[in-house]
Formats: C-alpha cells, structure tokens, sequence
C-alpha cells in the first residue's frame, strides 16, 4: 500500500478508527503504529491516532512494501493437533507453551506461523499477524481454539463472541476449597498500572463474568469448571485469584510454589514433590459450543485432559494432599 489516498466521508471520527474500518489488511493497532512513525498524514500534516477527522479530509497512505512485508507471519512447519477443519473453520488442540500470534518477544514459533505454513486460505481481518485468529487463549492455557479461514466465517464467529453466543467450558486445578461450590464471579477487570502484563479486579474496569462449579475436592486443592461468559485477558485466572483460589502453578497470580509457606514441613515437602511436575498453570479449555457460519447448526467440540494435567491429577491423589 503505497500513494493510496482515502476521502473522508464521516465527521468526528478518529484517525486511527476510519482508517481501521476501510483497511482491512492491517489491525487498528498496526495502523496505530504507522500514523505514529509518520507513514499516514492528513492535508499533507502529520496528525496523532485521536485526531478528529472533517469531512472531505486526504488522508494519504505510504506504507511501503518493505513495511508491509515485514508485518507478515513467516509461514514454519510446527505441528498441530487438529480436531475439526472443512472450508471454513479449522478448531485446533493448542498446545501449553504456545503464543497464539506474534507479538513483544515471540516473533515465531507461534500458533499462527503453524496456520500460515498448513492453510493456503485464512481470514485476515484481523490484520497480517493474526491471520485467521478469531479468539486467543494464554500461552500456557491448552485446548479448543477456533480459526476462521474465510473472512465470512469470521465475521459471523465474531459477532457471536461479541453476543455472548459462544459456549465455552474450562477445567481448571486451584489451591484451597471454594466457600461457595458454584456460582457466578462478577467482578470488572483492569490492566494493571505497575505490570501492564497483569490484570486485576477494578471497578474502573471492564464488565468479566466467570460461572464455576466445583466438580471435586482433594484436602488442599480444588477441581474447578468455569464457564466464562466474557472473554477478558486473564479472565479466569484473575476471578480464580479474587475469590481466593488461584490456579496451581499461575506465579502471576499467586498460585506458585510461594503458596506452600505456612504449612507443616510434612504437607510442605509433599507439596514440593508437586510441584516438581508442574510447569504452568494448570488451565485447559475443555468444550466450546458455537453456531457454524456457514450451516447455522449448532456444533460442539471437546478436547482431553493433557498428559501433564493428568499426571498432576494422579499425583494429587497419591500424595493425599
């Protein structure tokens, strides 16, 4: 995209936001980006994302192909575990450890690289870094994500998550034993002001939402399913950690090794020899449930525990604890 230039036919609205609406094949905050180092001018001028735009306004574009290039996932053969794909979609078993697109400090290896190098076709609403990503889960949270190949079927997947159509069930293991064995968690969430990769509870925040039900009880830890009904970064974690319980093995949020002081050197040691095996938190999604784009049917797609999930669960059980 080089010398292009767009009229502007709305009054008031943000740079950065009439540019997001009629380019689509970058995301808002690339766009963002490219008006900050001066690749987007107004008038001839040089304009901030906020800036108001009049009707009538040129907005001229040069984001130069060597630009553009460079904001493109390098296609690499990582393996994948597919559960379901046809023309439109593709639901994927991901992995814990893997980032779901680029971003600060992981420039490859991520679930998107994997699509680009499997698929020929996938959305790119979201911009050429997320080719196909209609939703994320944290890098080290397994299971069900879906992936739109065509742009059609990511509008309509778009628009259920933006109604709260989309039914999603997590498995999680958290410390201690739930006051309440079931519920709802309604509490708003902000990023944090002194690590902008934490979120907390604020009321200033967004609306969260997160259902659970306790499906089992050892003597220190619960077995939680939590059915969230907003999808805010870290939503579980964060509700998890508020309500006293966080997820084993979540550091960011209180769920660590440091949990283990207090106890009894006998507990201690055995919750040591625990945690020996855990490497992230221990958050899987399970089920989602979602209206396929293309037939209107209702359709529903489960994942297993993985290994290492249930291997923390049988060494739960054999230690007592």
């Amino acid at each position: 995209m080089k010398n292009d230039i767009l009229i502007v036919d709305k009054f008031g609205i943000r740079l950065d936001k009439f540019l997001a609406d009629n380019i689509s094949e970058f995301s808002r905050s690339q766009l963002q980006k490219y008006i900050k180092n001066g690749n987007v001018t107004v008038n001839g001028e040089i304009k901030p994302v906020n800036y108001r735009l009049n009707i009538d306004d040129k907005i001229h574009i040069d984001i130069s192909k060597n630009i553009s290039d460079n904001v493109f996932v390098e296609p690499q053969n990582i393996p994948i575990d597919i559960i379901f794909e046809d023309n439109d979609i593709i639901i994927i078993n991901k992995q814990d450890g893997m980032t779901v697109h680029p971003g600060t400090g992981n420039k490859d290896g991520t679930l998107a690289n994997a699509l680009a190098y499997h698929c020929t076709q996938l959305s790119d609403i979201n911009g050429p870094i997320r080719p196909g990503i209609v939703h994320r889960l944290d890098k080290d949270t397994s299971g069900i994500i879906i992936v739109a190949k065509t742009n059609y079927a990511h509008m309509k997947l778009a628009e259920q998550f933006s109604k709260r159509l989309v039914k999603k069930m997590y498995y999680g293991i958290t410390w201690g034993l739930w006051k309440e064995k079931e519920g709802l968690i309604n509490q708003p969430i902000a990023r944090k002001r002194t690590d902008p990769t934490s979120f907390i509870v604020n009321v200033a925040g967004k609306e969260a939402q997160t259902n659970y039900q306790v499906i089992k009880e050892s003597q220190y830890f619960s077995f939680v399913n939590y059915f969230p009904k907003t999808g805010r970064t870290h939503q579980i974690r964060v509700h998890s950690a508020f309500s006293g319980n966080p997820i084993i093995g979540d550091t960011k949020y209180g769920g660590g090794l440091s949990r283990i002081k207090g106890y009894i050197p006998e507990i201690s040691k055995k919750l040591e020899s625990l945690f020996k095996i855990i490497q992230r938190h221990i958050l899987h999604a399970q089920k989602i449930s979602f209206i396929h784009p293309r037939s209107e049917r209702e359709i529903s797609f489960e994942s297993d525990l993985p290994n290492d999930i249930c291997n923390i669960i049988n060494k739960i059980e054999s230690l007592n604890v």
